[in-house]
């Protein structure tokens, strides 16, 4: 849980670094930057539209890199694939925080990219499956076991929607600091997602940690 905490705090981090301080583009909302493509190409906008489609596009990329990953580390096994794939978000946001200004997208793309491999690579949490970089999923799941928790008092459908709303609150937590720190430390404000990612890879050397990710 201690894990899908801190990864949840930086799912959300990252997302408000990229909106507030990378042009108003989501790094993990994608339905938002196919909301905001759309309108774009509609009123002819289409050098904003861009904006849009090149994090759309390193999403796509950033799944199929992850599977690629879990592929190569199941024939050479160095560390555990997840860990990997933590290895490879911690350099992309480290990068990502060294463009200016004025080179928004190419950051946003690498964000698009980190946030993609690791929503394909961490899918469940003390055997729930639930996401570190997004909500909506998380708040159906949350609401639907409130719901048969309700009907049928069942102490694991509470487990359950407790665990997801927790998720949930931690996200906001993570949107927030995302949001207040990016408006005050400017760019460099995604290193501190990339500490998080870094605290999320050594928690996974623990032989307990290591034990539960095998088993997903």
């Amino acid at each position: 849980m201690i894990l899908g905490i801190v990864l949840t705090l930086a799912g959300g981090f990252q997302d408000a670094y990229s909106y507030n301080g990378r042009g108003g583009v989501f790094a993990n909302a994608q339905t938002g930057n196919i909301v905001l493509l759309g309108q774009n190409l509609a009123m002819g906008r289409w050098e904003t539209a861009l904006h849009y489609l090149f994090p759309l596009l390193s999403f796509l990329l950033g799944v199929f890199a992850a599977e690629w990953i879990r592929s190569l580390c199941e024939r050479v096994r160095v560390l555990h694939w997840r860990q990997v794939i933590l290895l490879g978000e911690i350099i992309l946001l480290v990068f990502a925080g060294l463009f200016p200004d004025t080179m928004a997208t190419f950051a946003n793309v690498l964000l698009s990219f980190a946030c993609a491999m690791q929503v394909e690579s961490f899918r469940k949490f003390r055997g729930i499956p639930c996401a570190t970089t997004m909500c909506i999923g998380n708040m159906r799941s949350a609401t639907e076991h409130l719901y048969h928790y309700l009907r049928t008092h069942d102490p694991e459908q509470k487990r359950r929607s407790i665990h997801y709303y927790v998720i949930i609150l931690v996200f906001a937590v993570g949107a927030a600091l995302g949001a207040v720190l990016t408006i005050a430390l400017g760019r460099g404000a995604i290193w501190i997602a990339a500490v998080l990612l870094l605290i999320g890879f050594l928690l996974m050397f623990s032989k307990g940690e290591q034990e539960a990710q095998e088993a997903l």
